[in-house]
């Protein structure tokens, strides 16, 4: 399964997962709505509610999704990190927790990394930033053809 290109250029503008990524990434990871349940550790009902669109999807839910979604990519060994990707002075990257645990390429799961030189604290700023980040839609290895 891929995503569709609408459905990756709402990514890029949004902070949060909608019902169609949500579907699209548990299409993806080729996980029944109970396999997905259970893969976040919520209730089948749940599932079905964030894909019709009933209920917003928690954040914790989201990240979770995201994460799981930028495992199956095949990641070049040679992709570089965040401080890395961003050019962060020393200075800043060693403030960074991205820097501090070595995250580098998972820095938009970790709340407090320092993104366009301040500190983000919030998910929702920071997936602002993130979603249009180079660091995390080469991660998550979008394949921009259509899908029906």
């Amino acid at each position: 399964m891929v995503f569709s290109k609408r459905i990756f250029a709402n990514f890029r503008h949004r902070w949060k997962m909608d019902n169609k990524e949500f579907l699209c990434a548990r299409r993806k990871m080729g996980k029944t709505q109970k396999q997905m349940a259970e893969l976040l550790g919520i209730s089948i009902k749940a599932v079905q509610s964030y894909e019709q669109g009933w209920r917003s999807i928690p954040v914790h839910a989201e990240r979770q999704t995201l994460f799981l979604v930028s495992r199956l990519s095949s990641v070049k060994p040679s992709c570089k990190p965040c401080w890395a990707v961003k050019k962060c002075p020393k200075e800043r990257k060693e403030q960074c927790p991205a820097w501090e645990f070595k995250v580098g390429r998972l820095c938009w799961l970790v709340n407090g990394t320092i993104c366009e030189g301040q500190v983000q604290k919030s998910w929702q700023k920071k997936m602002i930033i993130c979603r249009s980040c180079k660091v995390i839609t080469s991660m998550l290895q979008f394949n921009l053809e259509d899908q029906a």
